[in-house]
């Protein structure tokens, strides 16, 4: 099953940013959000869900993309991203690059270029540890197979698949996933695998991370599969760990 991406495109240029973001939601891969300038991409930045890619323009009416780039990178976000200019020389090329963007496209370019470099950083990325995605009130970083609360700071340590299981669910976008297309996806293409192992492993996981594992609100059980809800606050408060743990 696709997912959704969360794309903000930065561009001053009304009739490419609307053009972009149509062309980049085309389908289930992306989802495009726009700004015109570096004023309002703040605004769009601090709200949730994040964004897993930023497409950034150099020339914008309010900052130079690049010194704009250094800021972002500077507060700590760590998204991909892709510059968009005009100016394609070597000097400007290095500038880009050094001001923190992961690629540096110039115009005119090609949209199944950057569709493609867009892929190839969120493929490079997703295995970083930089990649975090918060799940129920936890800070998930698939990298470290590990989720901590954002109240009290307990840290829940995850097996391989049950990391697999939350990063696909999560990547589908709140939509639900069939058994088998996480059988699929998590174990491959092993005959051998009943759903009774998948249905163990999200037990598991659901012990580690619901509330009340009884009344699931994050890992929800739909008809024929699963569902994740990452915007469910409803991590369990350290003292309802420690109580547990004693």
């Amino acid at each position: 099953m696709p997912a959704f991406r969360r794309v903000l495109i930065v561009e001053d240029d009304a009739m490419l940013r609307a053009t972009l973001a149509e062309q980049i939601s085309f389908g289930s891969e992306f989802l495009a959000d726009t700004a015109e300038c570096a004023a309002e991409a703040e605004l769009r930045l601090a709200v949730s869900p994040p964004f897993d890619l930023l497409i950034l323009d150099v020339g914008l009416p309010d900052a130079d993309g690049r010194d704009f780039c250094a800021r972002l990178r500077r507060e700590g976000r760590t998204m991909p991203i892709i510059m968009l200019t005009g100016a394609d020389a070597e000097a400007d090329v290095i500038r880009g690059l050094n001001a923190g963007a992961n690629d540096y496209i110039a115009k005119p370019f090609r949209l199944a270029e950057l569709m493609a470099r867009m892929r190839a950083q969120l493929r490079v990325f997703d295995n970083t540890d930089d990649a975090v995605f918060i799940i129920g009130g936890y800070r998930f970083r698939p990298a470290a197979r590990l989720m901590v609360a954002a109240e009290g700071g307990r840290k829940v340590r995850l097996t391989d698949k049950e990391t697999a299981i939350l990063k696909f669910l999560y990547r589908a976008g709140g939509r639900s996933v069939s058994r088998q297309t996480l059988l699929r996806e998590v174990w491959g293409y092993n005959v051998a695998v009943a759903t009774h192992t998948l249905e163990t492993h999200v037990y598991r996981l659901r012990q580690k991370i619901e509330r009340d594992p009884s009344d699931c609100r994050i890992l929800v059980t739909e008809s024929g599969g699963y569902r994740l809800d990452p915007y469910a606050l409803t991590a369990m408060p350290a003292r309802e760990a420690a109580r547990q743990a004693a």
